[in-house]
């Protein structure tokens, strides 16, 4: 049956992928997703205040990608910390969802940061602030990812003070960590962030800093969206340290790779994609890397679209796509940002997202783009 979008009639699919969960263990990539949480729709908070977080469901998703062999990428920017997410929740989030991947046998590395900050800092204090999140990771027992920072970036006055920063850090981790360079577009408060905004300049600091602690760093996530950058990076790792793509524009290339090397993954697009970027990582186990590209390639035209500008605020496609496929009970997110995106762009989601076949119910999936036409005063 036809549903009248804003960007005109669809007629939905009919069928999903047959996409279940189980499956062999991935082998030739290491996939995380980047996970969201889920909020109390029924919390009466005001888009400033603490998240009120709905534990069942949000604990229930990463059940959901470790059922398909992917592991989680816990409490970081997709799970909107810095935009509705606090370091109070975001640290119970991290013991929380800990727990739970050692229940269920599940991979987890989570977000190490300084947004317990609340303003101007000196460079002890966002050490500080650092190393009190990353003995809450490790206590959880979780892989630390230390994320960048937006105290960090405030204080520091050139390549010399990131380069003390992460030295002191990495030389307090028990476990090698994963190290994550977060350009502007995903945050506007990182703009210059290695000490630079000449990118060049910035690599070179970020590459020393991994040249200096190879031992202490299991992988960088690259999230720059610039596969050319992330590939030269790639280039000139030491030997033993992974790269972790973060591009949601070009992940099949650089996921496939060449015959220099390739890139692991922790995406958020994978929140969506989960069980598709499982199936796809299958296929390439088996070194079948065009069957694998023919699987991924057709869902970046959903991807580009979730994390069109202004990128950060892709949380909110990510989130309503969760709701569509059944894995949440509403549209409600943290901060009140469900509202962050406009409708024509929601519903584009939607269109993208069925003809992939994503939607493991197409008729609530349908049901539920209707409501929401509806409530815009669209329904037809």
């Amino acid at each position: 049956m036809t549903i009248h979008l804003p960007q005109g009639p669809y007629e939905p699919r009919a069928t999903p992928l047959d996409l279940a969960p189980g499956g062999a263990a991935l082998a030739s990539r290491t996939v995380f997703s980047a996970a969201h949480v889920v909020a109390d729709p029924y919390a009466d908070v005001s888009p400033d205040a603490p998240a009120v977080v709905d534990w069942d469901s949000t604990l229930a998703f990463r059940r959901h990608l470790w059922s398909h062999g992917l592991g989680v990428a816990e409490a970081m920017d997709t799970a909107q910390r810095g935009m509705g997410l606090d370091w109070a929740g975001a640290a119970e989030l991290i013991r929380r969802s800990s727990a739970e991947a050692k229940a269920v046998g599940g991979r987890i590395a989570c977000g190490v940061g300084t947004d317990q900050l609340t303003g101007p800092a000196t460079l002890p204090e966002v050490r500080a602030a650092y190393e009190e999140q990353l003995a809450v990771v490790e206590e959880s027992g979780a892989q630390a990812i230390l994320m960048a920072s937006r105290a960090l970036a405030a204080a520091a006055s050139g390549p010399e003070d990131y380069l003390e920063t992460y030295a002191h850090l990495l030389r307090q981790a028990t476990e090698p960590v994963v190290l994550h360079w977060l350009g502007p577009m995903f945050d506007p408060a990182l703009e210059g962030y290695w000490g630079s905004s000449d990118l060049d300049a910035a690599t070179d600091t970020f590459l020393k800093v991994i040249a200096e602690h190879p031992d202490k760093i299991d992988g960088i996530k690259m999230s720059l969206l610039d596969a050319e950058r992330e590939i030269d990076v790639r280039r000139r790792l030491p030997g033993g340290v992974r790269c972790y793509t973060g591009d949601d524009f070009n992940y099949p290339e650089l996921i496939a790779g060449d015959d220099r090397g390739f890139s692991h993954a922790l995406l958020g697009i994978f929140d969506p994609l989960g069980p598709l970027a499982a199936h796809a990582v299958r296929v390439l186990d088996t070194g079948d890397v065009d069957g694998c590209r023919a699987l991924l390639d057709p869902t970046v035209e959903l991807s580009r679209h979730l994390f069109s500008a202004p990128t950060r605020y892709y949380k909110t496609g990510v989130v309503f796509l969760a709701w569509l496929a059944g894995h949440q009970e509403h549209f409600t997110m943290v901060g009140g940002l469900q509202s962050a995106r406009s409708l024509p762009h929601l519903a584009k989601a939607y269109e993208l997202a069925d003809r992939l076949g994503l939607f493991p119910d197409p008729e609530l999936a349908e049901s539920r783009m209707r409501a929401l036409l509806s409530v815009h005063g669209g329904a037809r």
